[in-house]
Formats: structure tokens, C-alpha cells, sequence
């Protein structure tokens, strides 16, 4: 049985796609760097301790719930505000911070394999977040 040309040239662009697509997604992944830091919460403060990756140790700051906070590698930060500064020692990442009733709403914009982390946080109680997302 012959398979014909227009068959074979199908085949090998939809292989060469697939090849193609696979790399992209693994250099993207890995020039992610990493970051990690744990969140808190005490009264109406929000607490950040960077582990790593970060220019900035520790952040605090009062927001209402449901109003984002822009963080990146040097802190405190806006969405629209354009990085200008580059560390080839830190993570590039851009993350907001969103308290809710129970906990927290995070969405990773740049440097992190995740878009959207939601979960509850009793007071008191610290939650580690790096690029990939909650760990221990």
C-alpha cells in the first residue's frame, strides 16, 4: 500500500509541528527562575517573607478585600508599570494579590507556570507560593 506524497508532506508538517510546539513549552518553562515567598495575614495586614528570588525580605501592607496588589521581584508594584530594571540574580515574575473573606485570590501574570491560585487562610497561618504554585 503507497501512501501518497501530498500524505507523507501532511504527516511530516504536523510531526515538525508537534516537535516545535513541545520545545517552545519547555524553554518557556525553563526560563522561569525561581521564587518563593510565604503569605499571611494578621488583623487587615497582608504579610510577604520572600524565601528567595526576591529583591525585597519582607512587605506588609492594608488592603480591602477584593482590591488586586500588583508584587514583582522588587515589591510593590502597578500592572502597567513596565519593569525597567533586570537582576539576572532574581526571578522576572509579576504576581497579584486579591484578600477575600477566608484568604487570598493570586494570579501569576509573568514567570509562573500558574494563572489563578484561590485559597483560605486562617489568620495567623503562612502559606508558601513559589512559580509553580502552593507548596509546603
Amino acid at each position: 500500500m503507497r501512501i501518497s506524497n501530498t500524505k507523507t508532506t501532511i504527516a511530516i508538517l504536523f510531526i515538525t509541528f508537534l516537535f516545535s510546539t513541545f520545545n517552545l513549552l519547555n524553554a518557556q518553562e525553563n526560563e522561569l527562575k525561581e521564587f518563593q515567598f510565604l503569605i499571611s495575614k494578621e488583623d487587615n495586614l497582608i504579610k510577604l517573607k520572600s524565601l528567595e528570588g526576591s529583591a525585597w525580605l519582607d512587605l506588609s501592607f492594608s488592603k480591602n478585600n477584593y482590591n488586586p496588589q500588583a508584587i514583582d521581584e522588587y515589591g510593590m508594584t502597578y500592572l502597567q508599570k513596565e519593569n525597567l530594571k533586570q537582576d539576572k540574580r532574581l526571578a522576572d515574575y509579576l504576581i497579584t494579590i486579591i484578600k477575600t473573606e477566608d484568604g487570598f485570590e493570586l494570579k501569576g501574570v509573568k514567570g509562573t507556570t500558574w494563572t489563578d491560585l484561590k485559597f483560605s487562610l486562617p489568620e495567623g497561618k503562612t502559606q508558601a507560593i513559589n512559580q509553580f504554585g502552593m507548596v509546603k
